[in-house]
C-alpha cells in the first residue's frame, strides 16, 4: 500500500534565505489558507483602490481631450453631461459584474465567462486583455501617484526622477504583495481609505465654498489654457468651432478609464471569506457607491474651478484642492499625499489579480505551469514578479508619462468589459434562470455601450499608442495557443495505454574517471551498488603516460571495474566521450546508458570556479542525448576535511 510520510517542518533553506524570512516573511501552510482570505473592510482596499483611485486622473484625461478642440472655457460645459454618462455605465457595468460573481463564484471574471459561453479563443482574448490591463495598470497607477506627489514638490519635470521613483515604488508594491494578500491589504488600507476621506472632504468643502461663497474659477486658468491650445498647434478660429460628437466619444473614452478596475473583484472571488460570493458582490457595490459619488463630485468641481490639463505640472487635482484648501495648508498636502498614496497602492488590484487570472489560464495548459504554484506564502509569486517586471518595462519605455500610457490601458479594459458583457448574455439566453430578462437588458446594453467606447478608443487613438495593443493582444493568444500545443504535444507523448506494465530494461553504466581519487572511488562504489547488467570505466588521456598511470592506479587500488581509455590528442573531453558512449551504444542492446560523473562540491561558490567545469559541461550535452540518464556523485569537502556520511574525515595531503 501507498504510505504517506509526514515532512518535517524543519526544512533547510539555502543562504539567501535569512533574506528572503526578512523581506517576504515566513512560509504560512497549506492548511492555513483559509485564513488568508478578505473580510470586506480590506477587501475593498485590496479590490477597488484601483478603480476609486482613477477619480484622480480621469477629469484631466477628459480635459486633455477637450482643451485642444473646444475654446475655453467651453470646454468644461461638457464634463457634468461626460461624467453622468460615465456613472450611468459603471452602474452598467457593477450590476453585470455582481451577476457574474454569482454565476461564477470560482473566479476569472471575463476570462472564464468567455469561456464557458463564447469560446476558447474568445476566452484567450479576453485573458490575454486583462493581463495587458493589470500591466497597465501598475505602470499607471505608479506613473499618477509619482505625478500627484511632484505637483506638491515641484519636480515633474524631472523624468529621469520620476521614473527612478516609479520603478521604486513598483518594487515596493512587489515586496508587499509577496508576503502575501492578506498582510498587503493590511497594509494598503489606511491609504485608500485616507484618499476617499480628504477626496469626500474636498468635495463637500469646495460645494460649499461655490455655493455659499461663490468661489469662482481658478485664477490664470484662461492663459494656461491659452498656452496648452498653442503647444497643440490650435489657432483662435479652430477654437472656435463647435465641438462635434466624435470629439465628445473621444473625451468620453479617454474618461472612461474611471471604470478601470471594475472587474476586479469578479477575478478575485475566492480570495474573499466566505460566503465568497455575497461578500464580494457587496464590496463591488460598496465600491460602485464611493466610485460613483466621487466622479460626479469631482466633475462637479471641475466645472465650476475650471482646472486646466498641464503637461508635466500641477494635476487638476491639485489645481482644485490649491482653490478650495488653499496652496501649502494642511488639507491640501494631505490631499496631494494621499492621491500620491493611493495611485502607488491602486496597483494593489493588479498584484492581487494578474497572479490569480494567470494561474487560471496557466490551469487550462495556456500558460506556463508555474504560474499556477503557490509560493511558501500562499500567493502566486511567480505572477507577481513577472507583473513588476513588465509593468517596470512600460514605464521606462513611456518615461512614467500618463498622458502616453492612457490610450494602451482603454484597450484592454473595454475589450474584456465587451466580451464580459456579451458572454453574460449567452449565459441568460442559454439557462433562462429567474429574472433572466433583467440580466439580458443589462448585459445587453453594457456590451453595447463598452463596444462603442472601445471602438472609438482604437479608431481615435490608434496612431497615438493604442495600435500597441491592437497587436500585441493577438500576439499574446497566439502565444496562449503555442504554450497549449506544446503542452497537449508532451501529454499525447507521455500517455500511457491501459494495458502498458513497466517492463525490465538492461543498462550499461560508463563513470568518467580522470585520476585516482576519493572522489572517484566513491563514484564507482556508488555504479557498482547500482547492479548494472555492464560496468565501464572511461578515463580521456591525451598521451601514452597519462593511459600508463590511469592503468597502474586501477591495478594498484584493485578496483573490479573493466577500464577503458579514450586516445584524445586535442586534450578535448566532451566529444570524444559521447562518441564512446554512441560506439558502447552500437556494441550492446540496451535500453539505458548511465552515465556516473564525479564531482567536487566545496564550501563557497567561487571556490567551485577555481576547479574544472568539464562533469558541467560534459552533463550538458549528455541530457539531449536519447536514453541516457546522467548522475552526478557528490563529493563534499568542508574546511579541507572530507564529508563521509556526515562527519569530517581529515584528507591527506
Amino acid at each position: 500500500m501507498p504510505v504517506c510520510v509526514r515532512p518535517t517542518l524543519d526544512i533547510p533553506e539555502g543562504p539567501m534565505a535569512p533574506l528572503k524570512r526578512i523581506l517576504v516573511g515566513k512560509p504560512i501552510a497549506s492548511s492555513e489558507e483559509h485564513h488568508q482570505r478578505l473580510g470586506i473592510p480590506t477587501a475593498l482596499a485590496v479590490f477597488a483602490s484601483d478603480a476609486i483611485s482613477s477619480t484622480a486622473y480621469a477629469t484631466e484625461e477628459i480635459l486633455f481631450v477637450l482643451m485642444a478642440a473646444v475654446a475655453f472655457p467651453s470646454s468644461h460645459h461638457y464634463l457634468m453631461p461626460l461624467g453622468i454618462i460615465a456613472v450611468f455605465l459603471l452602474a452598467v457595468v457593477a450590476t453585470s459584474y455582481s451577476q457574474t460573481i454569482h454565476a461564477y463564484p470560482d473566479g476569472g471574471g471575463a476570462y472564464v465567462v468567455s469561456r464557458e459561453n463564447i469560446s476558447q479563443t474568445a476566452a484567450l482574448v479576453a485573458g490575454a486583455s486583462l493581463l495587458v490591463d493589470y500591466t497597465l495598470t501598475v505602470a499607471v497607477s505608479v506613473s499618477s501617484g509619482v505625478l500627484a506627489i511632484g505637483s506638491a514638490f515641484h519636480f515633474n519635470s524631472q523624468t529621469a526622477l520620476r521614473i527612478g521613483l516609479a520603478l521604486f515604488f513598483v518594487g515596493l508594491m512587489m515586496l508587499g504583495n509577496l508576503r502575501g494578500v492578506k498582510e498587503s491589504g493590511r497594509i494598503f488600507a489606511f491609504p485608500t481609505y485616507a484618499y476617499v476621506f480628504f477626496l469626500g472632504t474636498l468635495i463637500l468643502y469646495g460645494m460649499y465654498k461655490i455655493g455659499f461663497q461663490h468661489l469662482g474659477p481658478i485664477p490664470g486658468s484662461a492663459q494656461k489654457a491659452q498656452e496648452f491650445a498653442k503647444a497643440h498647434g490650435k489657432n483662435e478660429r479652430d477654437l472656435a468651432k463647435s465641438v462635434g460628437l466624435f470629439i465628445l466619444l473621444r473625451a468620453f473614452s479617454s474618461g472612461a478609464v474611471v471604470l478601470s478596475g471594475v472587474e476586479a473583484i469578479s477575478n478575485g472571488v475566492p480570495a474573499f471569506r466566505r460566503p465568497e460570493s455575497r461578500n464580494a458582490a457587496t464590496t463591488l457595490k460598496l465600491m460602485a457607491v464611493i466610485l460613483g459619488a466621487s466622479t460626479l463630485g469631482v466633475t462637479y468641481l471641475a466645472t465650476h474651478l475650471h482646472p486646466v490639463f498641464i503637461e508635466n505640472g500641477d494635476t487638476v487635482l491639485s489645481q482644485m484642492g490649491s482653490s478650495v484648501f488653499g496652496k501649502g495648508t494642511f488639507f491640501y498636502y494631505a490631499l496631494q499625499i494621499a492621491t500620491f498614496a493611493i495611485l502607488i497602492l491602486a496597483a494593489n488590484t493588479a498584484f492581487a489579480d494578474f497572479p490569480r487570472l494567470s494561474s487560471i489560464i496557466a490551469r487550462d495548459g495556456f500558460l506556463p505551469r508555474q504560474l499556477a504554484n503557490r509560493g511558501d506564502r500562499l500567493v502566486f509569486s511567480n505572477g507577481v514578479i513577472i507583473l513588476s517586471a513588465m509593468a517596470g518595462v512600460l514605464i521606462v519605455v513611456f518615461k512614467a508619462q500618463v498622458s502616453a500610457l492612457i490610450p494602451l490601458y482603454a484597450v484592454g479594459v473595454f475589450m474584456g468589459f465587451t466580451l464580459s458583457q456579451f458572454g453574460m448574455t449567452r449565459h441568460h439566453l442559454k439557462l433562462r434562470e429567474p429574472n433572466w430578462q433583467r440580466g439580458l437588458v443589462i448585459n445587453g446594453l453594457g456590451c453595447v455601450m463598452t463596444g462603442i467606447v472601445l471602438a472609438v478608443v482604437v479608431i481615435s487613438k490608434f496612431t497615438e499608442g493604442a495600435w500597441i495593443p491592437v497587436v500585441v493582444i493577438p500576439l499574446i493568444v497566439l502565444l496562449f495557443k503555442g504554450i497549449h500545443g506544446h503542452y497537449h504535444r508532451m501529454d499525447q507523448a507521455l500517455a500511457v495505454a491501459p494495458a502498458e506494465k513497466a517492463r525490465r530494461k538492461t543498462n550499461t553504466v560508463v563513470v568518467l574517471v580522470g585520476r585516482i581519487t576519493k572522489g572517484s572511488l566513491q563514484a564507482i562504489a556508488y555504479a557498482r551498488s547500482l547492479n548494472p547488467d555492464r560496468l565501464v570505466a572511461v578515463s580521456v588521456v591525451s598521451n601514452g603516460e597519462e593511459q600508463q598511470r590511469i592503468t597502474d592506479s586501477f591495478e594498484q587500488h584493485g578496483i573490479p571495474v573493466e577500464l577503458r581509455t579514450i586516445y584524445s590528442p586535442y586534450r578535448e573531453l566532451s566529444g570524444p566521450v559521447l562518441r564512446f558512449i554512441d560506439e558502447l551504444d552500437a556494441e550492446y542492446d540496451d535500453d539505458f546508458m548511465t552515465v556516473v560523473l564525479p564531482e567536487f562540491v566545496l564550501d563557497h561558490w567561487w571556490q567551485q570556479l577555481l576547479h574544472n567545469q568539464s562533469a558541467l559541461l560534459l552533463r550538458t550535452r549528455l541530457r539531449s542525448r536519447p536514453n541516457t540518464v546522467v548522475t552526478s556523485v557528490p563529493f563534499h569537502i568542508r574546511d579541507g576535511e572530507v564529508l563521509v556520511g556526515g562527519e569530517p574525515e581529515a584528507t591527506s595531503s
